[in-house]
């Protein structure tokens, strides 16, 4: 049953590519031309963005908080409760290193305990990004070091909230930010099956 319940890599043919936009940061917009298996003469056009991926960090301290930010988010045009997140921007980097080092340079938090919660894709049909979301326990205060937030980052406000009452705006729709909804349900479903 396992393997019927799994995603499988596969690629159609691509015959044609064209890059309609690719930025200094890291997003690049592609067109291709498509088709299915066996049937060249069937093209279709379809959107891409290529994305490197990211990491999102739910950190619970002892007391059941979880470390919180506010932030803008231009293209939303909304100011989201979210938790640590960044950008896999360095080559060949381990999502879990990636992970520890956006925890110290956003919240100048390290931890001892690093578990990985979920690996998704936020929007299959359109985007290559994948987003890798850890549990971070064990924490504890870690420079920053020379890290400078720039641009949104240095409009965030860090704040703790109880892990029930962040649940309860999940559940609500007070918070709908996704990669922090799916990591506050995949850590309550792992809390009420005793794995954590």
């Amino acid at each position: 049953m396992t393997g019927e319940l799994a995603d499988r890599p596969e690629s159609w043919p691509v015959h044609s590519s064209r890059v309609l936009h690719a930025d200094a940061w890291v997003v690049t917009v592609v067109e291709d031309e498509v088709s299915r298996p066996g049937h060249p003469e069937e093209t279709f056009g379809r959107i891409a963005v290529r994305h490197p991926g990211a990491v999102m960090i739910l950190a619970v301290d002892d007391d059941e908080r979880v470390l919180l930010m506010r932030q803008y988010r231009h293209t939303s045009q909304h100011v989201f409760v979210e938790i640590p997140a960044g950008v896999r921007d360095s080559e060949g980097e381990p999502a879990e290193e990636t992970a520890r080092r956006e925890l110290r340079e956003e919240a100048e938090l390290a931890a001892d305990e690093w578990r990985l919660l979920l690996s998704t894709y936020p929007s299959a049909g359109i985007l290559s990004e994948t987003h890798d979301i850890f549990l971070a326990r064990g924490l504890r205060h870690a420079p920053r070091g020379d890290f400078t937030l720039e641009h949104e980052e240095a409009e965030m406000e860090l704040f703790w909230a109880p892990f029930d009452d962040l649940l309860d705006a999940a559940l609500r729709g007070d918070v709908r930010e996704g990669p922090l909804v799916q990591a506050v349900l995949a850590y309550e479903v792992l809390r009420r099956r005793g794995e954590l």
